[in-house]
């Protein structure tokens, strides 16, 4: 089996596409793993799927596989490389694109500079929601992790995040207290973790540990998950720049009920084929 597909990046988060509307590939967790290993494969921290929606109001079908074979609900970075995807490829001439996700429906709006801005949907802190089990009020909650406790908000933007706040990101813990905080078993799915500094109520740094991936260099629902808990805990004011190690994001969120608007780039690093 042959497959044509497209490395792309946003902010250093990177992808693999595939087109199977125009092909039909059969994926694996197997081959996905394969394909995912920097040194045998493409290399990726997600491989991305577009395929037709079984939604009928939605213009393509998003889903995302991580770098471990195992599918995730919801990308951000990966959503405007999908965006610029499918125009770059001929797949749709339209600009605004409805995609259908596991967690949901999102919209892209390509805009004329090449960023690309999603409506990511309503964030929720609900525990049964994220998941996250707890019995305690409130969107701070302590979770014991070996002999230490730690502070985070739990909150889902499609998928499960927690959110930490550090004093600084160069000295946060994300290799050793990610993968902890990943499988917790306050998580029943897992989460991503991220390690949020705050510079200004309109600026802070974010390093993220992403389930079934390990830290990356940027994560695009970690940001969004980042700017609702600064919200939430008055941290932040309702718009936000977040800087990844791969580059910066603006997210907004004006609060409960609302939509979440990030707003970034998406790159095109090279076309090619694999045999399988």
């Amino acid at each position: 089996m042959q497959i044509q597909f497209s490395k792309m990046h946003g902010l250093g988060n990177d992808f693999m596409v595939i087109d199977q509307i125009s092909q039909d590939v059969r994926l694996s967790p197997e081959l996905i793993a394969r394909l995912a290993d920097r040194h045998t494969g493409v290399g990726f921290d997600q491989l991305l799927s577009v395929e037709p929606p079984t939604d009928p109001e939605s213009d393509f079908r998003y889903r995302i596989y991580n770098a471990d074979g195992s599918e995730a609900e919801q990308c951000g970075n990966g959503a405007r490389c999908f965006a610029k995807f499918v125009v770059d490829a001929g797949l749709s001439v339209k600009t605004e694109l409805r995609l259908q996700t596991n967690s949901g429906v999102i919209t892209t709006q390509l805009r004329d500079d090449g960023n690309v801005e999603v409506d990511m949907g309503v964030p929720t802190t609900v525990p049964d929601e994220i998941p996250f089990v707890t019995n305690e009020a409130g969107v701070t909650h302590r979770l014991a992790v070996g002999n230490q406790e730690v502070d985070v908000v739990a909150v889902s933007v499609g998928n499960p995040h927690a959110v930490v706040f550090v004093e600084s990101v160069n000295d946060a813990p994300v290799a050793t207290l990610g993968p902890l905080l990943s499988r917790h078993e306050r998580f029943p799915r897992g989460a991503n973790v991220g390690f949020c500094q705050v510079i200004d109520p309109g600026f802070a740094r974010l390093r993220v540990f992403e389930r079934g991936v390990g830290e990356t260099r940027a994560c695009g629902t970690g940001a969004c998950a980042a700017a609702v808990a600064g919200v939430l805990t008055g941290r932040f004011s309702d718009r936000v720049k977040i800087s990844l190690p791969g580059g910066k994001v603006k997210i907004k969120w004006e609060g409960a009920g609302r939509s979440l608007w990030m707003l970034g780039p998406a790159c095109l690093v090279y076309e090619g084929r694999i045999d399988v």
